[in-house]
């Protein structure tokens, strides 16, 4: 199954990495965009210390701002933690749910993706629900059931082009440079759009599908080209600007 094309979206996923210092490469990103129409929707998810920063030092611009995670209350005795409420304060448009280094570290359940997907709804946000795979999943044949598991459980069941984005990031290959044969993430983007589409009708069919892991300027403009792939969620390559310019120019058709 494939769409009629999607404005691609390429996200910075910038982690736990970056100072003060660091928004001058938001802004290197910013002045190179100013000139010409971008190909995609740009966002950069920087960590919540830098969120405010980053929206005053991109004012002006196209550039969308994110959030890494969010508590599924809207306010409480929750130290630490962060409200989606807080995040749109602050600038943000998007926050990634359920990445798998929050679902490792954390213990984060897909009902508990689900819970923060649905909070990110509730207070405006576009919820960038992450899937995929483990390698001793992958090996074992399990790909598909994963991510269809992954994704009956973490959406919620009001989810919408509007409002929500799918990456699917193969947990083996996120920040090892290794990445799946183009098949193979054409195989699971297939199988997903299939799902959206099953459980959401036109709206699934219009849901962004971002591929993440290991995306760099070497594979960004292969990766990006197939098909059901509407994006891609970029990690390290997302925190030097060169380099992240470079992947949103890769998704010109």
């Amino acid at each position: 199954m494939t769409t009629t094309r999607i404005r691609p979206l390429v996200a910075g996923n910038w982690k736990m990495n970056g100072l003060a210092a660091a928004l001058a490469e938001a802004t290197a990103v910013k002045a190179a965009l100013s000139d010409s129409v971008a190909p995609a929707d740009v966002m950069i998810c920087p960590p919540a210390t830098l969120l405010a920063q980053m929206a005053y030092a991109t004012r002006g611009s196209a550039i969308l701002l994110g959030g890494q995670d969010c508590h599924a209350a809207s306010s409480g005795a929750h130290t630490g933690d962060i409200a989606a409420e807080m995040l749109k304060d602050a600038g943000a448009t998007a926050v990634i749910v359920g990445h798998s280094e929050r679902r490792a570290d954390h213990g984060e359940l897909d009902r508990i993706v689900r819970a923060k997907a649905a909070a990110a709804h509730r207070a405006g946000l576009t919820a960038i629900v992450c899937i995929g795979e483990t390698k001793g999943e992958r090996l074992a044949g399990l790909t598909l059931d994963v991510v269809a598991r992954q994704l009956a459980a973490s959406l919620p069941d009001a989810a919408s082009d509007a409002d929500t984005v799918v990456a699917y990031e193969p947990v083996w290959a996120i920040g090892t440079g290794l990445t799946p044969s183009p098949d193979d993430v054409a195989e699971v983007h297939e199988a997903i759009r299939g799902h959206l589409a099953g459980r959401y009708g036109d709206a699934g069919s219009r849901i962004r599908i971002l591929y993440g892991g290991s995306v760099k300027p070497s594979n960004a403009k292969e990766l990006l080209a197939l098909p059901n792939v509407n994006g891609a969620l970029v990690g390290g390559a997302s925190l030097k600007a060169d380099d992240f310019l470079a992947i949103i120019r890769a998704s010109a058709p």
